[in-house]
Parts: C-alpha cells; structure tokens; sequence
C-alpha cells in the first residue's frame, strides 16, 4: 500500500523518508543524481586498472591472497565468483552467521563454495547474546539488527589481523543505494565509516554500559572495530568491489545463476520478480515491516527505484508495484517477537516511536502477508524468558519518560 502523503523523487520512486535523501529543484532525488555520476563521469576502465593494481600489490604475498566476507547472497557471491574468475585469486572467506539464514542460501553456500574452491571460515555468535543485542537496539533505534550490522562488518577484520591477510573485499559501495558518499568520493570500508553509519551510533563499550554488565565482555568483541593501530600495521585496505567496476545486480544475479548454480528464493511482501534481492535472512519481512512503520515505504520501493534507474521500469509501474506488496504484516513477526520476549502490541509501540516525519502510521490499514514456502524450516528454538524481555523493555519507558 503506497502513502500518497509523502513527496517522491519525480525520477525514481524514493520518498522523502529515505535515509540522506534530497531533492534538488527539479524534485531529482541525490541517490538518482548520483546514479548520473556512476553512468556518466567515471571512466571504468581506468578503475578496473586501479583494481588490478592494488589485486598485484598484494598476490602471493600472504596465506590468502584477499579476504572476501560472504553471506551468500547475490552481491558477495558476485563478488566471490569475480575474484577467483576473473583474477584467480585464493581468497579466505568469512561468513558471519547472524542466526537466521534459511534453507537455500545454506545449500547455496555449499554449492559456490565446491564449485569454485575456495576456504570458507564461518562464525556464529552467542544465541543468548544477540537476542539482548537485537531487544535493546531496537528499542533504542527502531532496528534490531544491531549485531548483524557491525558482525558482519567488524568480525571479517578480526580475521584478517588473525590470518594476517590485509586485502579485504565487499561488494557494492554505499553510494549505490545511499548518500552516505558519492560515486565520485572515495570509499573505504574502514571504521570512520563503520562509526558514520554501520553502528547506528553504538559501539561496543556503548552497548556493554546499556546493558549493564548483563553480557560478557568479550562476547562483544566480534561486534567491535579492531584497534586501528593493529589494521595500520598490517597494512590493510578495504575496499568495495563496486567502486572498481560499475555495479548491476539484476545481471550480475543471473549470471551467477548461470554460471554457478546459484538459487534465488521469495522473500515476505517482495515482488517475486526480485527473487534474488535478502534472500538469506528470514528475518528480513520483519526489518521490512519495522522499516514500513517507520518510514513509509520498504523493499519494493528501493527495488523499483533501481529499476528506474537502469531503465528497466517506468516510474508508473513502479508505482502499482508499490502499492500491491507495501504495507503488509509478515508471518516471521510471530517468530521475531517469541525472540525477543514481546507481544505485538509492545513492538508496534516500539516502532512507532521511531517513525520519521513526515509519515504517520496508521496499525489498522496493514494486511496480512504471505506465507513462504520453507516458513515450517525456520528455526523456533531460543525465546528470550518474558522476564528478561520485561526487565529491558521497562528501562526503556523509564528513559522515555526522562526526555
């Protein structure tokens, strides 16, 4: 269901809710403008030189050539199957296991990981520890997928100091979907960027005082920034892929399909045209939903948008596209809130103290999602005690009540 009331970029379908958004005088949002740059100013060839040079300064050097943190899903997989293929690199990857990865991209790990050869280092942090991780951000922030941002981000740097491999690569730059930086910015994913907008402002010192000492310590490590003194004298660089060679996830999802076998699936309240796109969290209806509450717009529009962009849809459609998968409860609620201890009418006052203005929530206009085929698959195990949940969730009307 799409919110007539909120002002959209007149090119794509991006609303006026969307972080770092603007528009210029021609109501031309600053993520499409940026799009321009990308398609228009920067010489590709020269990057993908750039990119062969710093992939020699580095070859043989080290156990692994380069460390590629991998989910699975379509852009590290891209990112994976360009490396060996297209250079012949030994990377090390790393797989962080934010605890909710469904069937397929399991099986599809095993797939990629035979089918191209390569050493795959997976770790999977304390159950009892991500649920007050996920209950306390999101109640500070609207978004519980605190531990998920900065492990993915900041334990695939562990690694690298471990295995002592400097060279790490991600996949598409920020600037593909944000304004975070620029295409015709420098972007390193170092830690000034990990602290501007991976953490949500939290680190894990901040995260350890907010809970009270109630986890330990060290279990917070792998959601912290290694010393930058110990990355200095690696002699680290971190970079995005997509800042080398010109990102398109629509063709690039297909050749990875063709080529290596890899499969897509439906995820909740998406068009299953787009059955490539978070296929590898069956949390992810949920973080849409809360993201729907808050802003007024989820995944179909971010999808669309970049439809637009690339001249594969026109923006009426998009349109119609919106307002038929938009605003829907998912099934995976029932299993978010058994996580975290609360019943729905606690999330949604939750979330609804998030909401960002313009946009004004209205519960009773949302519509039952669609159940996905491997829904029975999901694991159920570890709900967080009630008493436990109670406990968090009365610090936060308190701290409420204060402001």
């Amino acid at each position: 269901m799409i919110d007539q009331t909120l002002k959209r970029c007149t090119r794509c379908a991006l609303p006026e809710t969307h972080e770092t958004i603007t528009f210029d005088e021609e109501g031309v949002c600053n993520i499409c403008r940026g799009q321009d740059i990308k398609q228009q100013q920067i010489d590709w060839d020269a990057k993908k030189q750039e990119l062969s040079a710093l992939i020699e300064q580095y070859r043989g050097k080290y156990d692994y050539d380069c460390i590629v943190p991998c989910s699975f899903g379509k852009d590290s997989t891209w990112t994976l199957r360009y490396l060996v293929k297209e250079y012949g690199l030994k990377p090390l990857v790393v797989r962080f296991d934010h605890g909710f990865y469904r069937p397929n991209i399991n099986e599809n790990m095993k797939r990629i990981q035979r089918k191209l050869g390569v050493d795959v280092h997976q770790f999977t942090p304390n159950w009892k520890v991500v649920q007050k991780l996920m209950l306390q951000t999101f109640l500070e922030k609207g978004d519980f997928c605190w531990h998920c941002h900065t492990g993915i981000f900041s334990y695939p740097m562990w690694v690298a100091l471990r295995y002592n491999v400097p060279l790490i690569f991600w996949g598409e730059p920020s600037a593909e979907y944000t304004n975070y930086y620029s295409y015709d910015q420098p972007e390193e994913v170092d830690e000034k960027r990990f602290n501007r907008f991976v953490n949500l402002g939290i680190n894990a010192d901040d995260m350890f005082v907010r809970l009270e000492g109630k986890v330990d310590k060290r279990d917070l490590m792998p959601f912290s920034y290694p010393p930058l003194k110990q990355l200095r004298q690696l002699q680290y660089r971190s970079v995005c892929l997509g800042s080398y060679i010109p990102w398109d996830v629509k063709r690039q999802a297909k050749i990875i399909h063709d080529e290596l076998g890899w499969q897509g699936d439906e995820v909740e309240n998406v068009p299953p045209d787009y059955n490539y796109e978070k296929i590898e969290c069956y949390m992810q209806g949920v973080r849409d939903y809360i993201k729907y509450i808050k802003r007024g717009y989820t995944r179909p529009t971010h999808l669309a948008s970049i439809d637009i962009r690339n001249n594969r849809m026109e923006r009426y459609h998009a349109l119609d596209v919106i307002d038929k998968y938009e605003g829907k409860r998912p099934p995976s609620l029932d299993l978010f809130l058994e996580f975290v201890g609360l019943t729905e009418a606690e999330f949604l006052e939750i979330a609804m103290q998030h909401q960002v203005s313009p946009y004004k929530h209205d519960p009773a206009k949302i519509t039952d999602g669609k159940t996905l085929a491997d829904f029975n698959q999901w694991s159920r195990d570890g709900a967080m005690p009630r008493e436990e949940a109670e406990y968090q969730l009365r610090r936060w009307r308190e701290s409420m009540k204060q402001e």
